[in-house]
């Protein structure tokens, strides 16, 4: 079967998913919730954001753009409100006010319908760029921030979603997908663990054909590098800027040698880096891997950044970027590569 090449500029940049939602979607939800608006006009609301949102990550330059989860209140409620086997009970506490819709396991689990099939689909169609970014909760990350009243353990859990996500990411390329990334945050905050949860989160990716990466912010590194090479994705999506570039070290010692979504912007502060700073930044990554392995995105999602402050660091991300890419090209570097 002939498998159409796609073609990016050298470092090309991507952002991890999530991006603020606009004011007057936030208050559509609201009166939604209160029964004052009715779900057409909340999915009409939806579209329309996803459209705003692809308009700006346009404006900024991004090469793989995603929906910024604009129909997502978080990433681990929604998907288990769309699979068989989950109940709610309420809110729990994070920290501070922060509180969180935790899921509870109380049946078998069961795959019902597409999840983000139709999210992917309506991106797609409104996308500037053929190759776009689709984001999945990972079963570990799933288990570990539900509650769990039906599975003798938790490794029987987190096996019973990566069934589950598999089929997903199964439809998805079966719709046309061509890159999906698995998000697994809580990976590396469970050493003891690692070991099995890489070998149930491979199950979630048996038989796939399209690219797929992972992204992790949380935890220690060190936890997860040693089993990077048995984890089967092509890129690994990691946070940097807020850990002030030193993890880079790491990628020395565990010898890193995969594609690699490099973490620039931080998202848990509001300054906006310069695109020289960006640069900066880059020209350490490019002292250990080849370019051609390196991706640009922020360290995770913009969501809880103001959305004119999310906007600009993703421009001064393509800014910064592109200050790179004329001294590869000028070094003898192809200003193109191949996705793949």
């Amino acid at each position: 079967m002939f498998m159409q090449e796609y073609y990016l500029p050298i470092l090309p940049t991507t952002v991890i998913g999530s991006y603020p939602r606009p004011r007057w979607l936030r208050d559509i939800i609201r009166r939604y919730k209160k029964g004052q608006i009715k779900e057409k006009v909340l999915k009409e609301a939806y579209n329309d954001a996803v459209i705003a949102v692809i308009k700006d990550h346009e404006i900024a330059g991004i090469d793989i753009p995603s929906d910024g989860e604009q129909r997502r209140d978080e990433m681990v409620e929604y998907f288990a409100e769309r699979i068989g086997g989950f109940k709610f009970y309420g809110p729990v506490r994070v920290w501070g006010n922060a509180f969180f819709n935790k899921p509870a396991v109380v049946d078998k689990l069961e795959y019902r319908e597409p999840i983000v099939v139709n999210e992917f689909s309506f991106l797609q169609k409104v996308s500037y760029s053929k190759i776009v970014k689709v984001t999945i909760t990972g079963p570990y990350t799933i288990a570990d921030w539900s509650f769990n009243e039906y599975y003798s353990d938790k490794e029987e859990l987190v096996y019973a979603l990566a069934e589950i996500i598999n089929r997903e990411i199964k439809e998805l390329e079966k719709a046309g997908a061509k890159y999906v990334q698995i998000d697994e945050p809580a990976l590396p905050t469970h050493e003891e663990e690692v070991e099995w949860a890489v070998k149930a989160i491979n199950k979630a990716l048996e038989g796939i054909k399209i690219k797929l990466g992972m992204h992790i912010c949380y935890g220690k590194y060190e936890r997860i590098l040693p089993y990077v090479d048995k984890i089967n994705v092509s890129q690994f999506a990691l946070e940097f800027a807020n850990r002030q570039f030193k993890d880079l070290e790491l990628l020395i010692e565990y010898s890193y040698n995969k594609e690699l979504g490099f973490g620039v912007i931080d998202v848990h502060n509001r300054r906006i880096e310069s695109p020289l700073e960006i640069a900066e930044a880059i020209r350490k990554v490019l002292s250990i891997l080849p370019p051609e392995k390196v991706y640009i995105n922020p360290d995770c999602g913009l969501k809880l950044l103001p959305r004119e402050i999310a906007r600009k660091k993703m421009e001064n991300m393509v800014l910064g970027t592109k200050l790179v890419r004329k001294e590869l090209v000028k070094a003898g570097f192809d200003d193109m590569i191949v996705f793949k």
